[in-house]
């Protein structure tokens, strides 16, 4: 599988060189990355479908059909789009797209144009070699992910949902990775549940004058307690399904009997990992903007500040309760975005292909379902009733903090890393 392998690592490097920066309408857009998709993928003899929801926002769609009538589509998606980088803060620039000593640096090698690569070169190799999947593939490469999807997944679902006929499942971002727990055992962490997403807006209103009168009714005030004792509260940990099963796998996996006063203890198992999947086990909310007065005398009527809320799949209402009250009753509050938490099952036929095709390269590996504390493209695909995983098959070196690349200064990947899960991905899809 060399020429399989090498073009990922090509493809990759190329893709990261594209700035496809998400800076909404002011950005470059996913276009140009996803022309070079298409091309691709036309140099084997597929025609993939271009999709723009508005100019420069692109998106890919290509469908590779099964050879046994009725069995479920498998959907495969990455995002073109990326986060915004300062080429000051990074080591190597983060568009220039090197592979310096075995590592591909850049914006986008983990978030996610190493999946992006590893989809292209798995599809164009099944077609060089008339491998056809058991059952049909719908690749999509999609814009605007990082923005929350109106340009990309959102825009597809709602306006091109026969895109997705068929499908009951899908593998994306976030998940599929490997976490050391002993020199030959290897946690390989899929992706089964993601939070819910609440971001608010909140407002107090007050009686507005003279900055240097006596003002018992200050909206700034009023709005500032608010936000401190949210900003401050403590959330207890709530063990989901998901999270239940996932401490009692990893315990099994060490062969120690699972504690549920110990929790602390078992993430300690995950070495750097453990703050990434500690988000998982409670809800969060975060303020993130504060916006009140014109004038240093004027006490304004009105402030407005904003949360960034995360809550536990199956919570909901015990998050925004306790967020209404910790708000107080002369605050009041509006939804921005709202997205629901998502669980998909983890004893299924597909998460047991992922391990065998796992195995057919680490043997002593395991997988491991957990909870997303963010949110992906796989949440809008739920609402299609498609389940939806988080499985990027990766082979970390032991010491590397994985979740650290996410949005980070230096992001990158390892080209090991890289050509494992290009032969996982493709015995995975060539199988199932």
């Amino acid at each position: 599988m060399t020429v399989l392998e090498d073009e990922t690592v090509r493809m990759c490097a190329e893709l990261i060189r594209i700035d496809t920066s998400n800076l909404g309408s002011d950005g470059p857009g996913e276009r140009e990355a996803a022309e070079l998709v298409m091309r691709w993928l036309g140099e084997v003899g597929l025609d993939p479908t271009y999709i723009e929801s508005e100019p420069r926002r692109g998106n890919v769609i290509v469908r590779m059909s099964g050879t046994v009538p009725g069995l479920p589509a498998l959907l495969v998606h990455g995002h073109l789009d990326v986060v915004p980088a300062d080429p000051r803060d990074w080591t190597v620039p983060p568009f220039a797209g090197e592979v310096i000593d075995g590592w591909i640096w850049g914006r986008g090698a983990v978030d996610m144009k190493h999946m992006d690569a590893m989809m292209v070169a798995v599809v164009r190799d099944m077609v060089r070699r008339g491998i056809r999947p058991r059952r049909d593939l719908v690749f999509v490469w999609l814009a605007d992910e990082e923005a929350g999807g109106d340009h990309g997944a959102r825009f597809l679902v709602r306006e091109h949902p026969e895109l997705f006929e068929g499908c009951a499942e899908a593998i994306g971002e976030v998940g599929g990775y490997s976490v050391s727990i002993a020199p030959d055992l290897r946690l390989y962490l899929v992706e089964t549940a993601q939070k819910g997403l609440a971001w608010i807006r909140m407002r107090a209103e007050g009686q507005a004058g003279h900055g240097s009168m006596i003002h018992p009714d200050n909206s700034v005030t009023e709005l500032a307690a608010a936000v401190s004792r949210i900003g401050a509260h403590h959330w207890p940990q709530r063990l989901t399904p998901t999270t239940l099963r996932m401490l009692k796998e990893i315990c099994h996996a060490c062969g120690v009997p699972f504690d549920e006063d110990d929790i602390d203890g078992v993430l300690g198992k995950l070495g750097p990992t453990a703050r990434f999947i500690g988000a998982s086990l409670r809800h969060v909310a975060n303020p993130t903007q504060f916006h009140a007065g014109y004038a240093t005398n004027v006490v304004p009527e009105l402030a407005v500040a904003e949360i960034d809320g995360r809550f536990l799949p199956g919570l909901k209402d015990d998050f925004l309760d306790t967020l209404h009250r910790l708000a107080g009753p002369r605050v009041s509050s509006e939804r921005i975005d709202f997205e629901e938490a998502v669980e998909a099952p983890f004893d299924t036929p597909l998460v047991e292909a992922m391990l065998g095709a796992l195995r057919t390269e680490d043997p002593q590996g395991r997988v491991v379902p957990y909870c997303l504390s963010a949110g992906t493209d796989n949440r809008t695909f739920h609402r299609m009733g498609i389940h939806g995983y988080g499985f990027v098959p990766l082979r970390l070196p032991p010491e590397m903090d994985f979740a650290a690349m996410f949005h980070g200064v230096d992001e990158r990947v390892p080209e090991s890393a890289l050509r494992f899960g290009v032969r996982v991905l493709h015995h995975l899809l060539s199988t199932y």
